[in-house]
């Protein structure tokens, strides 16, 4: 059968090479004031990659990046630091094991193969899990970015406590003022003591990747199906939120965001169907190579299922359907890099025994998935409308990414491992890949709000790296 991860001879990719930033006109701020800058988001907002959060990938968030470039304005408009960002101490990840680079053994088949393994050498280091407090202005925290958050999320109070919440946000929510914290208070809390005049919110993507992960187990139509847990709006994490829900939780967000009078810019959900996590293993990755193991198969599915057929090549994998039924996969129908990939040599999945339903989305649940991006993403822009604010197309940007783009010399595409966009996780960025959408949001700002704001060099940072 095709391997799963086929590891070229990449190394032109990540080959240095001179590129040039260049600022064709002053630095500018235009009609927007960037003193004081506040991040708000998710896992993408915090700078999650290769599976769990380490200090360097907070160091290398695209707020980072932002600030950095806000902070070139000079004036009294230009961003002002510290950045305060809620730090690790380490790199060895947290909660887990960050995903690296490594030569394996299948236990299975004693094939030894290169592709992402967890760090073997993980050992939790304490100091990651104490709580962040900032002792600069109050408290200031200007990235609030909480790897798993939803919009479904800001008003379940509780969602802080290290118990039984959301051990990113146990880290650095303030719980002085509120003995249970909901993310809507934390807001609150850290907007009165920066007085944003900028923010960036990238929330919403998690609405629906809960779902998309879980293989579509769990609630997908839009209708009170999904059902508030006590204590809030708070949803089970399979279920995409409901758009009443969404609309009215996010505009919430959106009232306090703006409280201060600041600008900003809002950014709608990407396809997370199109990333690496989805896409890597094709629906129709079963490769025969004889007559006899097409007709081995025909005649064990025969007299069950007579529709399924195999030939030499190419077929599509024997899957089990949301429904629990048995059948063939048909084309579009996606195959999560989660599933156990031993699986399908020594277990038979695919071609003898269905792949579980947990690791396919169907035809129908793709359609839940798409459905919800296309509504959320259009009240996003309307609220973008209705606030004055910026609206990145973070959808459109990254589907041209997943493509292919060329950026100063470099190709960068959604292929897992060799794309240079995607981590190891095939579903948040590398570095390079955060950078690169600093630069769509730098984009974005400048036409929306005429500043002359100069783009990162994306190709400093690293991709993949490869031992």
């Amino acid at each position: 059968m095709r391997k799963i991860y086929i590891i070229a001879a990449v190394g032109f990719m990540f080959a240095a090479c001179k590129p040039s930033v260049r600022i064709s006109a002053p630095v500018s701020p235009g009609t927007a004031t960037f003193t004081n800058y506040l991040a708000i988001g998710n896992s993408l907002t915090a700078g999650y990659t290769d599976n769990s959060l380490t200090l360097t990938g907070q160091l290398n968030s695209y707020p980072e990046r932002l600030f950095e470039q806000f902070s070139l304005i000079n004036g009294d408009k230009g961003a002002k630091g510290p950045f305060i960002q809620p730090l690790l101490v380490s790199d060895n990840g947290y909660p887990s094991a960050r995903l690296i680079m490594a030569v394996s053994t299948n236990t299975c088949t004693g094939v030894s193969s290169l592709g992402p393994i967890p760090y073997p050498n993980f050992q939790a280091n304490a100091a990651d899990a104490n709580l962040f407090v900032s002792t600069t202005n109050h408290g200031q925290i200007n990235n609030i970015g909480v790897p798993g958050i939803r919009v479904a999320d800001y008003e379940y109070r509780g969602y802080a406590d290290p118990s039984v919440g959301n051990p990113y946000a146990a880290r650095f929510y303030n719980t002085a003022a509120v003995a249970t914290p909901s993310p809507m208070d934390e807001l609150i809390f850290m907007r009165g003591n920066l007085a944003p005049t900028f923010f960036t919110m990238w929330l919403g993507a998690n609405d629906v990747l809960g779902y998309a992960t879980a293989g579509g187990q769990g609630h997908g139509a839009d209708s009170a199906s999904a059902i508030p847990l006590p204590g809030g709006n708070y949803y089970l994490q399979n279920d995409i939120t409901p758009s009443y829900a969404f609309y009215a939780i996010y505009d919430s967000i959106l009232r306090i965001a703006t409280g201060t009078g600041a600008s900003g810019a809002l950014i709608n959900i990407p396809d997370v169907t199109s990333v690496p996590f989805f896409t890597t293993i094709p629906a129709d990755g079963l490769f025969l190579t004889r007559q006899s193991q097409a007709d081995s198969l025909n005649a064990f599915w025969h007299a069950s299922f007579p529709d399924i057929s195999f030939k030499i090549g190419n077929n599509l994998f024997i899957i089990q359907d949301n429904a629990g039924l048995t059948r063939q996969a048909v084309p579009g129908e996606l195959i999560l890099l989660s599933t156990p990939t031993a699986n399908f040599t020594c277990l038979g999945w695919g071609s003898y025994t269905p792949i579980p339903k947990q690791y396919v989305l169907t035809t129908d649940e793709l359609q839940f998935i798409r459905a919800a991006t296309a509504k959320f993403n259009g009240f996003i822009q309307q609220e973008a409308v209705k606030y004055h604010l910026a609206y990145v197309d973070m959808y459109s940007y990254l589907g041209t990414v997943a493509s292919g783009i060329k950026y100063n010399g470099l190709n960068y595409n959604a292929d897992f491992v060799t794309g240079g966009a995607f981590s190891l996780d095939g579903i948040h960025l590398t570095q390079r890949g955060y950078a690169l959408v600093a630069n769509e949001i730098i984009k974005t700002i400048n036409t929306y709000y005429h500043s002359t704001i100069p783009y990162t060099d994306a190709n400093k940072y690293n991709g993949v790296i490869f031992p």
